[in-house]
C-alpha cells in the first residue's frame, strides 16, 4: 500500500497521455500539422495543470515521475518519424558501420556503398554529406540496425536513455533539496516526449550522460566518474565539449576530471581523425552550410547584408593583397565573404565568450543551464529537439521563459514541412515571447532574497534554500543584473557557396 501511494501521483499524467493518444490516432503528424499542434498545445496546458500539483505532493513523487514519464511516452513510440527524418540517417550510418565501412569518410552517395542501398537510402536527404555523429552514437546506431526491427528498436533505445535522464534528474533534484515533482517540467514535457519517443532523436543519449555528469559534480564530487559521464556525453553528441572547462573547475580536482573526460574522448576520436585526416568533412559541411531558426543569427546576417559588410571586407582584402603582394594565400577567403558566414563567425566568438564566462560558475546546475542556453542562442540552427539540452536545468529552476519556449518552438515545424525558409511571423511568434519574458524578468524581478545590500549565496545550502522557496525565476541565466535565460546550431542565398541548405529537415543534426 505505501508503494501504491508513492506511485499514485502518476495518475496526474492523464491529460498528457490523452493528448498523446490523440497524436497516435493522427499518426502522420506532418500531414495533419494543425491538429498536431492543437494536441500538443493541449498537452502543454495539461503540464501546466499537473506540474504544480506534483511539486506539492505530500508523498515522495520520484517513482511517480518516472512512471508518468513512461506513460506519456508509450503512445508516441509507434509514430512514424514524419516531422524529422534524422532517424533514417541514424540507421543508414549504423548499417554502414555494421558492414565494416567508415561513414565519416564515405557519404551515402559513395559508389563503394552501392551494395548497401535500400529503402532507407532512397529516402535519405543530403546523400552527399558524410556522418556528423560521434562514435558512441554510431555504435548505438549499429546495434539498432542489427536488431529485427531497427527503427522501433532504436526508438526504444533512445526512450530508455531519456527515461534514465529523467531518473537522474530526480536524483539531482533530491540532492539539491528540491521536490522531485519539479522534474515533471522535463520528464513530462510534451516536446521532450515527442522528439525522443516519437521522432527518435539521438540527443537523449547525450542529455542522459550530461545529467549524470552534473549529478556527480554536486557535493561529494566524484571527478573520475563525472569525467567519464562527460566523455559519454561528448561521444554521443559534441555539445558537452564546451562545458569541460567549467566542469573541471567545479569538480575540485580538474586533473582527474580532465584525464577521464579527455582521455576517453581521445581514445574514441583518434581513429575518426586518422581516417578523415582531421575534422570529419560532415562536421565542416554542417558548420558552414546549415542554418535555421537561429534567434540571433537570423537578424544578424540580415543586418550584415543591409550594411554591405561582405563587399566592404572584399575591398579590404583587395587592398591587403595590393599592400602585401600575397595573392594565392588570400584568394581562398573570398568565397566565404557572405553575410551568413560572417554572422556565424561573430556568433562563434559569442560561443567562445560563453565558455569563458562559464569558468566563473560555481553551481554545476545553474552553470550548465546558462552555458547551454547561451550556446543555443548563438547557434545558427535551432531545431526543436536542441532544447533538450537546456530543459533539464530550466525544469529544476522552473525557468518560465525556457519552459514556454519548449512549446513555442513547435511552430518552427510549419515552414519546415512547407519546404520554405523560416517565415518572419513564425520566427517572431517563437522568439518574441521568449525574449519578452527575459526582458520582463531583467527589468522587474530580483532573485530570491536579493536586497539592496545582499549578495547571492555561493554555499550549496543557500542555493538549495533559494531553489526550494522561490516560486518561478532563479539566478540570472544571461549576463546581467537580474534574470535572463540559459543559452547549438542551409539557405541558398545569392553569393553563398553551393551546397548550402535551406530548412532543417533531414540535416545532419
Amino acid at each position: 500500500m505505501p508503494g501504491r501511494r508513492r506511485l499514485a501521483p502518476a495518475a496526474l499524467a492523464w491529460p498528457l497521455v490523452a493528448a498523446n493518444l490523440g497524436l497516435l490516432l493522427v499518426f502522420d503528424l506532418a500531414r495533419h500539422m494543425a491538429l498536431t499542434l492543437a494536441l500538443l498545445g493541449a498537452a502543454f496546458l495539461g503540464l501546466l495543470f499537473v506540474a504544480s500539483r506534483l511539486e506539492a505532493a505530500p508523498v515522495p513523487a520520484g517513482g511517480a515521475i518516472i512512471l508518468g514519464a513512461l506513460l506519456v511516452r508509450l503512445p508516441l513510440l509507434p509514430l512514424p518519424p514524419t516531422l524529422s527524418d534524422d532517424v533514417l540517417r541514424y540507421l543508414w550510418d549504423g548499417k554502414v558501420a555494421a558492414a565494416g565501412m567508415n561513414p565519416y569518410a564515405l557519404a551515402p552517395e559513395a559508389e563503394k556503398l552501392t551494395p548497401l542501398r535500400d529503402e532507407i537510402w532512397r529516402n535519405l536527404p543530403h546523400k552527399e554529406v558524410p556522418t556528423v555523429y560521434p562514435p558512441l552514437s554510431l555504435a548505438a546506431f549499429s546495434i539498432a540496425i542489427r536488431l529485427p526491427f531497427p527503427m522501433p528498436a532504436w526508438k526504444l533505445m533512445a526512450t530508455g536513455a531519456d527515461l534514465a535522464a529523467c531518473w537522474l534528474l530526480v536524483l539531482t533534484a533530491l540532492r539539491l533539496g528540491l521536490p522531485a515533482g519539479r522534474t515533471a517540467w522535463y520528464a513530462w514535457n510534451p516536446l521532450v516526449a515527442l522528439e525522443v519517443a516519437g521522432m527518435g532523436h539521438v540527443d537523449a543519449l547525450g542529455v542522459a550522460a550530461v545529467v549524470a555528469a552534473v549529478l556527480l559534480l554536486l557535493p561529494r564530487s566524484r571527478p573520475l566518474a563525472a569525467g567519464t559521464a562527460a566523455a559519454a556525453g561528448i561521444l554521443a553528441k559534441l555539445v558537452p565539449l564546451a562545458a569541460l572547462p567549467m566542469w573541471a573547475r567545479q569538480s575540485g580536482r580538474p586533473g582527474r576530471f580532465l584525464a577521464a573526460a579527455l582521455g576517453l574522448t581521445a581514445v574514441a576520436a583518434l581513429p575518426v581523425v586518422a581516417a578523415t585526416g582531421g575534422i570529419p568533412p560532415g562536421l565542416v559541411t554542417y558548420g558552414v552550410s546549415w542554418e535555421f531558426n537561429g534567434p540571433l543569427f537570423e537578424p544578424l546576417w540580415r543586418l550584415l547584408d543591409a550594411i554591405h559588410a561582405a563587399p566592404a571586407l572584399a575591398r579590404g582584402l583587395d587592398h591587403l593583397k595590393t599592400l602585401t603582394g600575397i595573392y594565392h594565400g588570400l584568394n581562398p577567403l573570398y568565397p566565404y565573404l557572405y553575410p551568413q558566414f560572417l554572422a556565424k563567425l561573430l556568433l562563434a566568438a559569442g560561443m567562445a565568450a560563453a565558455v569563458v564566462l562559464s569558468l566563473r560558475e560555481r553551481d554545476p546546475v545553474a552553470g550548465t543551464g546558462r552555458l547551454f542556453g547561451r550556446l543555443l542562442l548563438c547557434s545558427a540552427t535551432v531545431y526543436p529537439w536542441y532544447l533538450l539540452w537546456v530543459l533539464p536545468w530550466a525544469a529544476l529552476r522552473r525557468d518560465v521563459a525556457w519552459l514556454a519556449l519548449s512549446g513555442l518552438i513547435l511552430l518552427s515545424y510549419l515552414p519546415q514541412l512547407a519546404g520554405v525558409a523560416l517565415w518572419p511571423w513564425v520566427y517572431l511568434g517563437i522568439w518574441g515571447p521568449f525574449f519578452g519574458m527575459l526582458w520582463w524578468r531583467r527589468r522587474y524581478e530580483r532573485p530570491f532574497g536579493a536586497g539592496p545590500h545582499s549578495h547571492p549565496s555561493t554555499h550549496p545550502a543557500g542555493e538549495r534554500g533559494a531553489l526550494r522557496h522561490s516560486s518561478a525565476n532563479f539566478l540570472p541565466l544571461l549576463p546581467g543584473r537580474v534574470g535572463g535565460g540559459m543559452g547549438e546550431e542551409g539557405r541558398g542565398d545569392e553569393g553563398q557557396p553551393a551546397g548550402s541548405v535551406d530548412g532543417p529537415d533531414g540535416g545532419p543534426t
